[in-house]
C-alpha cells in the first residue's frame, strides 16, 4: 500500500506539471542544497515585475527526474521548464530558444561553451543554460582524520592510498564504514577515467568495457566486500536508481565521501559546526587525478503551449546579476562568462565554504580529456546506468564481477538497438 501511494504521488505530481493555461510556465525543479528556495524568490521577484505571466515551480525528487520525467516526455508531455542533468541523451525534448530571446547573441557569448552539452549532434539550437558547473571530487571529515591521529592524503594520492587512511580512521573511531561514493554510474566513471577508460569507441558508439573500468569497479567490490566502502548506498537500491552518500558523511559515519562540487551547500547548511571538513580533488589512478565536468542545465520543453513566456522567464534568469545571485547564493561553480569573469561573493560565513570551491576550481585543472568528453556524448546515461545496475549487483553477490562485466556491455548493445529502431 505504501509504494502505491508514493507511486500515486508521483503521477499526480508529474499530471500537475503538464497542466498549463495562458500565461503560466511550469518550472519542474530538484535541490541538492538550498538552490530551491533561492530559485523560488528569484521567481517571485520576476512575477512581480511581469504580472501577467505566472510561474509555478514544481520541487520534485531527482529521483523524478531522472525517472518519471522522461517518460512524460516521450510521450510528448512535460513542464514548460526543467532542471535536468540527462542533457544529452534527451536533447531531441528541448525547446529551441532562439525565436523567443531578446538577444540570442548574449546567450551565445556568455553560456554558449557548454550548449553541445544540451543539443542533439549536429544542431545549433539554443535549447536552455547550466545552472551551474559541477566537478566530482572527494571530501574529508578533517575532525575525524585528527581524532585518530591519521593524516589527510596529499593532492597525488591514489584511491588505494585514500581508502587505507580512511580505513585507519574507520577502526579508530568505530565508524560504519571509511568511505562511500555515491551510487551513481557518473560518480564512479572519474576513478573509471583515472585508471585508463575511455567510454566512447572510435564510430562514436559505447565502448567494450575495458580495462580501465575492470580496474576501478574490482576495488570498488573488493572494498564493498571487506567493509570499507558502505555497502548500504549501493545495495539498498535497484536498477539505475540514484542514492547520494551525502547522509552518511553529515552523520560522520564516514571519513570520506566520493561526490561533487553541488554537495558544497548542503555540507555546510548540514553539518554547521559539528566538524570541520575539506574538500580533497579527485584521488589518482595509474593514468590521471581526474573529476568528470558536468552540471544541471535548465532546458525549455518545446511541448509547451507557452513559448514566448518561457523565453521570458528563462532571458530573466539568463541574465547576468540574476546568475551572479544564484551562485552567489548556492555556492555553485558558475557557468556564465561574464559573471566567471567578475567578483564572486559566495555568501558563506562557513570557512569550510571558500576554501572547498576554491579546491574543486583548481581540481579543474586537472580534469583529463577522456572525462571532458563525456557530457556532450550522446550515449553517456546509457553506460552510467548499466555501471551503477551491474555492479551493485556484483557487490550484492547476485553476479560474479566478470558476470557484471559482460551484462554492462549486453545492457549498452541492446540500449543502442532499441535507440537506432
Amino acid at each position: 500500500m505504501q509504494t502505491r501511494k508514493i507511486v500515486l504521488a508521483l503521477t499526480a505530481g508529474l499530471m500537475s506539471s503538464t497542466v498549463a493555461f495562458a500565461g503560466d510556465v511550469r518550472v519542474m525543479w530538484y535541490s541538492d542544497g538550498v538552490e530551491g528556495e533561492v530559485i523560488q524568490d528569484l521567481l517571485n521577484r520576476f512575477m512581480e515585475q511581469n504580472p501577467d505571466i505566472n510561474v509555478i515551480l514544481d520541487n520534485v525528487a531527482y529521483q523524478v527526474i531522472q525517472e518519471q520525467l522522461p517518460i512524460e516526455l516521450e510521450a510528448g508531455r512535460g513542464p514548460d521548464i526543467a532542471r535536468v542533468t540527462n542533457i544529452k541523451t534527451l536533447a531531441d525534448h528541448w525547446l529551441d530558444l532562439t525565436p523567443y530571446l531578446a538577444d540570442p547573441e548574449y546567450w551565445r557569448t556568455n553560456l554558449g561553451a557548454q550548449f553541445d552539452w544540451m543539443r542533439p549532434d549536429g544542431s545549433e539550437i539554443i535549447p536552455g543554460f547550466m545552472t551551474q558547473l559541477t566537478l566530482t571530487g572527494g571530501f574529508a571529515n578533517k575532525t575525524l582524520f585528527e581524532q585518530a591521529g591519521v593524516e589527510i592524503p596529499g593532492p597525488e594520492a591514489t584511491w588505494d592510498e585514500w581508502v587505507e587512511a580512511a580505513g585507519k580512521v574507520q577502526d579508530s573511531q568505530q565508524l560504519n564504514a571509511a568511505f562511500a561514493i555515491d551510487r551513481s554510474g557518473h560518480r564512479i566513471s572519474a576513478p573509471n577515467v583515472s585508471y585508463g577508460a575511455n567510454y566512447i569507441g572510435p564510430d562514436r558508439l559505447p565502448a567494450p568495457v575495458d580495462e580501465g573500468t575492470k580496474t576501478f569497479a574490482r576495488k570498488l567490490v573488493e572494498w564493498t566486500e571487506s567493509g570499507r566502502m558502505n555497502k548500504d548506498v549501493w545495495v539498498s537500491a535497484a536498477g539505475t536508481t540514484y542514492r547520494a552518500a551525502a547522509d552518511d558523511f553529515i552523520n560522520a559515519q564516514i571519513a570520506y565521501y566520493y561526490s561533487g562540487s553541488w554537495q558544497v551547500a548542503n555540507l555546510s547548511t548540514k553539518i554547521g559546526d559539528a566538524f570541520d571538513w575539506v574538500a580533497t580533488g579527485s584521488p589518482c589512478g595509474t593514468v590521471a587525478c581526474s573529476g568528470l565536468p558536468g552540471g544541471a542545465a535548465l532546458v525549455g520543453i518545446k511541448y509547451t503551449k507557452n513559448p514566448e513566456e518561457v523565453g521570458k522567464v528563462m532571458d530573466y534568469l539568463a541574465s547576468e546579476d540574476v546568475v551572479r545571485e544564484f551562485t552567489e547564493r548556492t555556492l555553485f561553480l558558475p557557468a556564465h562568462k561574464g559573471v566567471i569573469a567578475g567578483e564572486i561573493d559566495f555568501q558563506s560565513d562557513d570557512p569550510n565554504v571558500k576554501a572547498a570551491l576554491t579546491a574543486f576550481v583548481k581540481a579543474t585543472g586537472q580534469v583529463h580529456e577522456n572525462a571532458n568528453a563525456l557530457p556532450a556524448w550522446k550515449w553517456g546515461t546509457p553506460v552510467y546506468g548499466a555501471l551503477v545496475t551491474r555492479i551493485s549487483q556484483a557487490m550484492a553477490g547476485e553476479l560474479s564481477i566478470d558476470d557484471a562485466f559482460t551484462r554492462i556491455d549486453e545492457d549498452i548493445k541492446a540500449q543502442v538497438a532499441e535507440a537506432s529502431k
